[in-house]
């Protein structure tokens, strides 16, 4: 009796200690190896077309950079012709007053000269009338003295010589009066031909300018349907990425899962074992070990990149930024300006080096021209992590700063955010800038 009443007493205690133990939930799901790898495979192919399509935005975005550099260009060649049709203009304006007072020139001594051909007649005829002739022996005939003779004598020579020196005078005049005509008109004619063809290489050039805002808004256009055809792959990448993160996260509670179903089964067979001491030692849960913070770096190149890419994703303003942050863009009379650039905050690529370096006490200017002749030249091929990268003549059309293994940070152009891109090789210095 009492070895069957000790029986029963070691069931009860070992059920009762069993009971102790916290008893493990249902298993969570399990998905498989494969479902796993095919959740990866999709998340790998979305990668690579993303990184596909970044590759593609990067080479369409120097595209349009070199087009709207090119649009620049045109836009100056417009402006010269423009002023060149001015000049034209003016220099025809003169020559056509200097045609028109020629022409009133010749008139007088052509009016002048008919005058005196009248009064010649009228003399002539008037001596006819009186029964003399200029110059002739019957001019003399009737005088009544010797003085009057010689009166008469004086008075045919002098009317006679004062008004044939009149006539050659006026004639002269008139001749010079035509040739100035003449010679006024041939500059109004030339100004007029140089006028017409300032006209004429004014309407190329705006022409060749509106060729190239035509190309530039087509290449826009182009970039933008890539920006928009990226950020579309990337929002199925991030829900591809979410997917095998599931996955993975599934797998893992479940192998958490039969952990815990193993220590369960462990503990329990451990308290069996010790029922008949009625004692289940204690299972101390080990301390987490609490994460360690990384150093602070004291490195001065280090200091720049990270100051940079802390403003991935912050708009592109033209002539925003300064050593303090992002400011509002200002107004360029054309491309920004249809961006609205000057209405948002943000960073232009000389403003982001300038943000950049100030946590490096190097205080830049706010253009990229001066910038590339801030500090030390390297050449491309020795560039380092820190260097500034140039593009244009003197550095001055943009500027990035490289963060190694040939990737760079920039604020790029209007439209676009502060990135980072593979460095672009069409158009750059052949040095980079070394502040640090």
């Amino acid at each position: 009796m009492l070895t069957r009443l000790s029986a029963v007493v070691a069931v009860l205690m070992t059920a009762v200690l069993t009971g102790t133990a916290a008893a493990v939930p249902p298993p969570p799901p399990n998905p498989s190896d494969a479902e796993i790898s095919a959740s990866r495979a999709e998340a790998d192919a979305k990668a690579a077309r993303v990184g596909e399509l970044t590759g593609r935005l990067t080479q369409a975005e120097s595209r349009l950079q070199e087009l709207l550099d090119d649009v620049s260009y045109k836009r100056e060649l417009a402006n010269k012709a423009r002023v060149d049709l001015e000049t034209a203009i003016s220099e025809a304006e003169a020559a056509r007053r200097e045609a028109s007072a020629a022409r009133i020139e010749a008139d007088a001594a052509s009016k002048a000269v008919e005058k005196s051909r009248l009064e010649l007649d009228e003399f002539a005829a008037a001596s006819y009338a009186q029964g003399t002739t200029v110059g002739s022996f019957s001019a003399y005939i009737g005088a009544k003295s010797p003085e009057d003779l010689l009166a008469r004598a004086q008075m045919l020579e002098a009317v006679s010589a004062s008004s044939l020196n009149r006539l050659d005078q006026v004639t002269r005049d008139q001749g010079t009066a035509a040739n100035l005509d003449s010679a006024a008109r041939a500059a109004l004619q030339k100004a007029e031909s140089k006028q017409a063809a300032a006209d004429e290489a004014k309407k190329v050039a705006e022409q060749a300018q509106q060729v190239a805002v035509d190309a530039h808004s087509a290449q826009a256009a182009a970039t933008e349907e890539l920006q928009s055809n990226k950020d579309a792959v990337e929002r199925e990448l991030a829900s591809a990425r979410g997917a095998v993160n599931g996955l993975e996260a599934q797998r893992q509670q479940y192998d958490q899962w039969t952990e815990a179903k193993q220590r369960e089964d462990e503990e329990n067979a451990r308290r069996a074992a010790a029922a008949a001491a009625a004692q289940a030692a204690p299972q101390a849960q080990a301390p987490r070990p609490a994460a360690s913070a990384p150093a602070p770096s004291g490195n001065r190149v280090q200091t720049v990149i990270n100051r940079a890419l802390a403003q991935r994703g912050v708009i592109y303003a033209w002539g925003g930024g300064n050593h303090y942050g992002p400011t509002y863009g200002v107004r360029d009379g054309g491309v920004a300006d249809s961006y609205g650039d000057y209405r948002k905050i943000g960073f232009d690529c000389s403003g982001l080096m300038m943000y950049a370096f100030a946590g490096a006490g190097v205080y830049l200017p706010h253009y990229s021209g001066y910038q590339y002749n801030s500090g030390r030249k390297v050449p491309l091929s020795q560039m380092a992590p820190g260097d500034m990268i140039f593009w244009g003549p003197g550095g001055g059309t943009h500027v990035a700063l490289y963060l190694g293994g040939g990737m760079m940070v920039e604020a790029p152009h209007s439209g676009a955010v502060v990135r980072i891109s593979p460095v672009r090789y069409g158009g750059i210095m052949p040095y980079v800038t070394r502040v640090l």
